[in-house]
């Protein structure tokens, strides 16, 4: 029960209000009010027991660039054998007009801010509830190929979404990734799955990211993604390249990254995102 993860933080008042909180597909969230605070509250009993720990590590990297906002981690269960809880800081708002160029400026600060020598990232981590496998690599290509796309197409060949052409082309684009994407681009911190649902205004219109999938590579991975379902301003991309500039090759590297996040879409949600994934394919055959 939320009650006994809140005594387990120190906040043994009775709970004066909670409510479902609309949002995201996977797990249960609430808003929760005691006499000493309010909190957002997140539930699952269908993930893996690392699952929140994993979030939170995500949260607390991102936190240590001193960059740019996230929520603070009051609480996490470990214990996959009843439903687990994820309890943070509750972070309410309204976007302004600065909203969008405070978010991508600081987000380029966090790119530029925390780096370190290796590619990937040293624990597991999850792409929405797909298992995410990882490793430190030397070359970001070998990474890409061999810790995202690799696991994608063994998975949707599973599953039956991956065969005969679309397999075909898929491995040619896996064989030849090192004319479409650097090896040894700038390593880069990265929020990892950030869409228009992975982030939100503050108080204030101050931005702040949630539920990242961290991962350490080249940024404009990150911003491939931003594109693909939209919800960025241009002011959002205007402040970013004040910052860092996007590479001259920046809409050819775009649609082989975006691949990755269709190809979980694909074996998460099926056939709908197949077209989608067989135009990016198509395009560098």
């Amino acid at each position: 029960m939320i009650k006994d993860r809140l005594k387990k933080i120190g906040d043994d008042n009775p709970i004066i209000e909670q409510r479902p909180v609309v949002g995201g597909d996977i797990n249960n969230s609430f808003y929760v009010r005691t006499n000493e605070q309010e909190y957002f509250v997140k539930s699952n009993q269908n993930v893996h027991p690392s699952f929140f720990e994993v979030e939170a590590r995500g949260l607390q990297t991102i936190r240590q660039t001193d960059t740019i906002n996230v929520p603070k981690v009051y609480y996490f269960d470990t214990d996959s054998t009843d439903t687990m809880y994820f309890i943070m800081e509750w972070i309410e708002g309204e976007r302004t007009e600065q909203t969008g160029e405070i978010l991508g400026s600081q987000l380029a600060k966090m790119h530029v801010a925390k780096s370190q020598p290796y590619y990937g990232l040293d624990f597991t981590s999850f792409v929405g509830t797909l298992t995410q496998e990882n490793a430190w690599y030397e070359n970001w290509t070998d990474y890409y190929r061999e810790k995202r796309l690799l696991p994608q197409l063994e998975l949707g060949k599973r599953r039956g979404y991956i065969s005969g052409k679309r397999l075909r082309n898929l491995e040619y684009v896996m064989e030849h990734i090192e004319k479409y994407i650097p090896s040894n681009p700038k390593v880069s911190l990265l929020h990892g799955d950030l869409w228009a649902g992975n982030w939100m205004a503050g108080p204030s219109g101050t931005p702040y990211l949630i539920d990242p999938s961290i991962v350490y590579g080249d940024n404009v991975f990150e911003l491939a993604m931003t594109e693909l379902f939209g919800g960025f301003p241009r002011e959002f991309y205007d402040a970013y390249q004040e910052i860092l500039p996007l590479p001259d090759d920046y809409e050819d590297r775009k649609p082989i990254y975006q691949l990755f996040y269709l190809l979980v879409h694909l074996n998460l949600f099926g056939e709908t995102y197949g077209p989608s994934v067989d135009r990016i394919l198509e395009k560098y055959i």
